[in-house]
């Protein structure tokens, strides 16, 4: 398996949308446990029972479910030309455990403050008919009540996007997944990125570093 890059920062960063970009630079499947937790949660498995308490009160799902998940992705045929992981490990433990299993060339950190980051989640909401995503302030829709791509009218947002959840989401992030950059930078592999920057600028920046 070829060298894989990990993308971490706040949640509601941007680490998503960057990861789109990363992958058409460089090749490399995105895996975003994220993603893969609320899949299995709409699906009822056992995983998803064991995750969705943790997930709903804001708090960080095990080391031991998430290395599970990531372990069995990486047996996957797509994989051997390295991964690039969104949003794992959030922790030194699954730092440590990703290094024995997958081997690690670059870690992309995204910067950016807290209230930057409850303006962005609180402000989110999507068409309940075709899922795209819109935000109160930086992209509402063209016209008030009216999805732009599919026309309907019925929109939802996460529970977990209430200003409550996201402050203990990021206090979670502080104490757990921060130690992470001292972790990696020791390593010779971290990154910074500023995030406060229009998407352009932010993957203009981590664009750089792909060359």
């Amino acid at each position: 398996m070829d060298s894989s890059i990990v993308l971490f920062g706040p949640p509601g960063a941007g680490k998503g949308t960057q990861a789109g970009r990363i992958v058409q630079a460089t090749g490399k499947p995105q895996v975003s446990t994220g993603d893969m937790l609320r899949a299995a949660v709409d699906e009822g498995t056992e995983l998803g029972r064991t995750a969705k308490g943790y997930m709903e009160a804001g708090e960080l799902v095990p080391d031991e479910v998430i290395i599970g998940l990531i372990e069995e992705r990486i047996k996957l045929p797509d994989a051997s030309g390295g991964l690039l992981f969104d949003g794992f490990p959030r922790t030194v433990p699954q730092a440590e455990a990703l290094q024995n299993i997958a081997p690690v060339s670059m870690v992309i950190a995204i910067h950016v403050d807290d209230e930057s980051i409850v303006e962005r989640i609180c402000g989110r909401f999507t068409c309940a008919s075709c899922g795209e995503v819109y935000h109160d302030l930086f992209r509402p829709c063209k016209v008030e009540g009216v999805c732009d791509s599919c026309g309907g009218s019925e929109f939802k947002r996460r529970a977990d996007d209430s200003e409550e959840t996201v402050r203990t989401r990021l206090t979670a992030y502080h104490n757990q997944t921060s130690p992470l950059e001292a972790w990696y930078e020791n390593q010779g592999l971290l990154r910074r990125i500023d995030g406060n920057h229009t998407i352009d600028q932010v993957g203009e920046a981590i664009s750089n570093l792909l060359i």
